[in-house]
């Protein structure tokens, strides 16, 4: 990062960077200050199903029939002809696809915004070759597309700035509460259940009271974060029952410093919903991952996780007490557990190398400052 100070600006310069806040503040991303027309954030195997979306419409997949669709087995239907796509369920393509509707506004948006990636003179995104690399190669070799750049993990890049530069810097949309790390200084190594389904996610009474359950009989320590909203259409309230029996073990707060949680060595696994800075923030920490994908994109980035990255195993939909209890179970304890928990190590150190001199993402970071210097050039 200090470097890109160094060759964006001339010395002596005494105006800001642009590009510090433009392209590494990807919670605060300003693409507009670089002439950037687009910025997303996700990870390149949901960018690549994305990109079909209109083939599943060409070929009468989408949209639904009828309801029906979403529970008589259409939903395992394989989807096998994206590139460098394998072994890809219905289900686990971004939630637009379901949908009844032919004039769906969230479909017909992913349907003609994605594409426009042809138009861009680069593609950049928060991930690590290795971790999408067959995906990315099929890509690359397939489609006409424009140079395609790997330079996550984002946060990693920025943990090597002094500690006084863009500290203050947050993406958060709730107020994180930092009292949640001295509680886990209290606890035992890999003994934490880390719980946070992001800050959009929402779900009924009956699965907050079923998640809620399915954790307190594990009689394992949690730290769960419950947004007031996180209800639909009501205020987040767990039974009184709950609240005594876990007052020991359990600690709930309304927000957390997240990469600094999960990165806390109490911290043994990762209940998510699947969000991509979730994803790779966890996978960066070395934290395996129960995975509840809501929507959008969580769905991709939850099949990946179960059955390529070998760092994750789903919890179904409807969310019932034993299943939770079974999988954080074996997360924080089984046989499974300690692979998923082997294997995210050394999705952890993959992506600390990426990030450093010599990886992946660290040159393509700096190709990327070239082709801006040139373009910077052009127009003057």
């Amino acid at each position: 990062m200090t470097r890109c100070k160094q060759k964006m600006l001339p010395t002596g310069h005494n105006k800001k960077p642009k590009l510090i806040t433009s392209c590494f503040s990807f919670g605060l991303l300003r693409g507009w200050e670089l002439g950037l027309k687009h910025t997303k954030t996700m990870s390149f195997c949901s960018f690549a199903c994305y990109m079909h979306f209109p083939h599943l419409i060409e070929r009468g997949l989408v949209p639904l029939k009828d309801e029906s669709c979403l529970t008589n087995g259409y939903m395992d239907t394989r989807i096998d002809w994206i590139p460098g796509i394998k072994n890809i369920l219905f289900r686990d393509l971004p939630s637009f696809v379901r949908t009844t509707d032919p004039d769906d506004v969230m479909l017909n948006f992913a349907s003609r915004e994605i594409p426009l990636a042809y138009e861009a003179t680069a593609l950049i995104f928060n991930t690590i070759g290795a971790l999408e690399m067959e995906v990315l190669e099929a890509f690359k070799s397939q489609l006409s597309l424009p140079p395609i750049y790997t330079v996550g993990p984002l946060h990693l890049h920025l943990n090597q700035l002094p500690q006084n530069e863009l500290q203050s810097l947050g993406s958060n949309l709730w107020k994180e509460d930092t009292k949640c790390l001295e509680w886990l200084d209290s606890k035992e190594p890999d003994s934490v259940v880390y719980v946070n389904f992001g800050s959009i996610a929402v779900m009924t009474t009956q699965q907050l009271v079923e998640f809620a359950w399915g954790l307190a009989n594990t009689k394992r320590p949690f730290l769960w974060i419950i947004r007031p909203d996180l209800v639909v259409g009501e205020s987040a309230m767990l039974p009184p029952e709950f609240i005594e029996e876990t007052k020991e073990r359990g600690l709930l707060a309304s927000w957390c410093p997240q990469e600094l949680v999960l990165n806390h060595p109490s911290i043994g696994g990762f209940l998510t919903h699947c969000g991509w800075n979730s994803s790779i923030e966890s996978l960066s920490s070395g934290i395996p991952m129960v995975c509840w994908p809501f929507f959008a994109d969580q769905q991709t980035n939850c099949s990946y996780s179960c059955n390529h990255w070998g760092v994750g195993m789903e919890i179904d939909n409807q969310v019932k007490r034993d299943e939770v209890e079974k999988l954080v179970r074996e997360l924080m304890q089984g046989e499974k557990g300690k692979n998923m928990k082997s294997k995210a190590m050394e999705w952890k150190k993959k992506a600390e190398a990426a990030i450093s001199p010599g990886g992946s993402s660290y040159a393509n970071i700096d190709e990327i400052i070239k082709l801006l210097l040139v373009t910077k050039t052009r127009e003057i």
